[in-house]
């Protein structure tokens, strides 16, 4: 496993690490020196120029100042942040960061956008086949990453739909559970953010045939994504994507209303 994951080094790590090196040996510093000046190991600075390790934004900021680097670690903080997500999903990721609109159906469980650390560790680390804890850490820093989006400038309009399931699927221990349900009701109170939460046992809904995402870009063009085990796919076929919309809005329709969503959430965290 980790003979695979060192021959799949993002290359912009190696990049970042090749400039901080370079950085370093200009300033007539060797790792040692750099590590004690930013307050990290030498390890962790070796990791870092031999692109095995992604530099956190503390250790770019840190650095930044050492080195007087003049922010050419700095603008390439962000594709070293999206190089930590899985391979799949990156692409739509350069998407997700700009768009005017973002709107979402999950059956099964709490958004990625929407998670806390903890359960968004719970899901990692239940990979089959298993993640090592570096990957597990670098993919929930990604993910947390990602939650920029939610209160971003300008503001993006936000909805997600949320299957029941979902919200009672013991994903982690009992205080994930609740911190995560709490989250959903403090994440919700954002003037920007929709929660619904589709209930179980209402028959059949446009829902079943999986979890999707709609985007409006800032050039005004919508999209949409799908993905399932691993996979996944941008929609960009007019007539696809307006399909999306369609199913979209009934599903709208059909889930409690953000005010009834928000109490049976209530409801939930008073039973953990």
């Amino acid at each position: 496993m980790k003979a695979k994951e060192d021959s799949e080094l993002p290359g912009v790590w190696v990049a970042y690490g090749t400039l901080l090196q370079h950085l370093r040996k200009r300033a007539g510093l060797n790792q040692q020196g750099l590590g004690e000046a930013i307050g990290y190991s030498l390890e962790q600075v070796a990791s870092v120029e031999q692109g095995r390790r992604p530099a956190k934004e503390t250790f770019t900021i840190a650095a930044e100042r050492a080195l007087e680097a003049g922010g050419v670690l700095d603008v390439l903080q962000g594709e070293v942040d999206r190089a930590k997500l899985p391979r799949f999903f990156r692409n739509f990721a350069l998407i997700e960061a700009e768009v005017l609109s973002r709107f979402s159906y999950d059956p099964l469980l709490v958004p990625g956008l929407l998670q806390t650390e903890a359960y968004a560790r719970a899901v990692f680390a239940g990979h089959c086949p298993p993640f090592s804890k570096e990957i597990v850490d670098q993919h929930t820093e990604a993910r947390l990453g990602r939650q920029r989006l939610l209160t971003r400038d300008p503001l993006a309009e936000l909805s997600f739909i949320i299957g029941e399931e979902a919200l009672r699927n013991p994903v982690g221990s009992v205080e994930v559970v609740r911190e995560q349900r709490q989250h959903l009701l403090e994440v919700g109170a954002l003037r920007n953010v929709e929660v619904q939460v589709m209930p179980t046992g209402g028959g059949f809904h446009t829902g079943l045939d999986g979890p999707f995402v709609l985007v409006e870009t800032s050039e005004l063009r919508r999209l949409g994504y799908i993905e399932s085990q691993e996979v996944g796919c941008i929609v960009s076929d007019p007539e696809d994507v307006s399909g999306f919309g369609l199913r979209y809005g009934k599903l709208r329709s059909q889930a409690l209303n953000a005010q009834e969503s928000a109490r049976l959430i209530e409801r939930l965290v008073g039973e953990t």
